[in-house]
């Protein structure tokens, strides 16, 4: 499977059959007139089968930055057939107050290309529930946010990447040059025992290493 990030927690996964887009940002300027640094490079020439927006937020509901006439999952929960197959999207909240500061957020699982996918969106709970573990099961590829704020900082994704046990972890909606506001994913990478610092913004999963934990796979920022 190839995997493109695109900054934040915007991803494209792709096999030669499907490709699968996650938390697209569109046009921010209304954003950036505030003040908020976002430079991040517009999303551009990408087309999907599916398009999967985890919650209501302008930096991951730019549908109009996909074409190809996907297919839209968004902001739900439930057992949901797809391109892909069942996507199964799991409630939860982007706060530690049941949604009610910044409302609520979608963890969507899936599979594609033999690999089991979680990604948590801007999971921001205190800690995850037993339900929704159970709920997200086996998990091979899992995006993770990381950078604290508006979503669980390091300590917290530690965790839930010791709960789940993916092979691979990698973490998103972090501070980087291109964004001024987040936390680094410094704290987080030094919590995890292998680390995988890549040269490019994009990574094949057949050409990832596996240890005997996960591996915190982090591409460079776009």
């Amino acid at each position: 499977m190839q995997v493109e990030w695109y900054g934040q927690s915007a991803f494209r996964l792709s096999t030669p059959e499907t490709t699968v887009a996650i938390d697209p940002f569109g046009d921010l300027s209304g954003l950036i007139s505030r003040g908020v640094q976002f430079d991040y490079p517009p999303i551009e020439g990408l087309t999907a089968e599916l398009l999967l927006i985890t919650h209501e937020h302008a930096d991951h509901n730019g549908e109009e930055a996909v074409g190809g006439d996907p297919e839209v999952i968004r902001s739900t929960a439930g057992q949901l057939a797809s391109p892909v197959g069942e996507v199964t999207a799991i409630a939860s909240e982007h706060d530690e107050t049941a949604g009610t500061e910044r409302g609520p957020n979608t963890i969507f699982v899936f599979e594609l290309g033999g690999l089991r996918v979680c990604h948590f969106g801007d999971f921001g709970q205190r800690e995850l529930r037993e339900e929704q573990f159970e709920a997200i099961g086996a998990t091979d590829l899992l995006f993770l946010p990381v950078g604290g704020g508006p979503t669980i900082g390091a300590q917290q994704a530690a965790v839930i990447v010791d709960w789940l046990k993916p092979r691979w972890v990698v973490p998103m909606h972090y501070r980087t040059p291109r964004i001024g506001f987040l936390e680094t994913a410094d704290a987080f990478l030094e919590l995890e025992t292998h680390v995988e610092q890549l040269p490019q913004a994009s990574f094949d999963t057949g050409a990832l290493r596996v240890e005997d934990s996960p591996v915190a796979v982090v591409p460079a920022a776009p």
